[in-house]
């Protein structure tokens, strides 16, 4: 990465000027020398607001098998509670319409918190996305890079023994009487 310009046309295809931002920084962070991964919890983590946060929790609890085994635990409760145990006093009697609205209540509060947790994730893995990219083309620039200075090692090693291959055919010239 010694002529930059050159360098950029070469593996790019493109001027300097027609990179994209995210070419241009893996540039610089590839000509620094510098990592250019991140930890993405971390970063993610960082930005993540309080209600992004209980967000994730709810969903996270929501969908576990812990939730649902123990929501059903519930319904059952609820249904003997009113049918057997309070036979003549239930404070919701058989079609269960209280129990109705409560779950109603709970579906529509709880559907747009799993979304906006959907939606967290998605932005997670787009951030993913971009970071991978840049990694590999990093990874890729540097890879690029060694080669090139590997064969420039080995043309000069090559250069080197043909000279030395020229001056000892001279001498066995000269010794030979040729």
């Amino acid at each position: 990465m010694y002529n930059l310009p050159n360098f950029v046309h070469l593996h790019f295809d493109k001027t300097a000027d027609e990179l994209g931002d995210i070419e241009k920084r893996v540039l610089k962070k590839a000509h620094e020398r510098k990592i250019i991964s991140t930890d993405i919890n971390a970063a993610l983590s960082a930005e993540a607001s309080t209600g992004q946060r209980l967000a994730d929790g709810i969903a996270r609890v929501g969908g576990s098998w812990s939730f649902i085994v123990t929501f059903l635990v519930f319904l059952v409760f609820w249904c003997i509670v009113n049918t057997i145990l309070l036979a003549t006093r239930a404070f919701d009697p058989y079609p269960f319409i209280f129990l109705n609205l409560v779950l109603s209540m709970l579906a529509a509060i709880q559907a747009p918190i799993i979304m906006m947790s959907q939606n967290r994730q998605a932005e997670r893995d787009r951030f993913e996305a971009a970071k991978d990219y840049e990694v590999n083309l990093k990874a890729e620039l540097e890879v690029l890079s060694l080669h090139q200075k590997i064969d420039m090692q080995v043309l000069t090693e090559l250069a080197v023994v043909r000279e030395d291959i020229a001056r000892l055919s001279k001498l066995v010239a000269e010794k030979s009487g040729i």
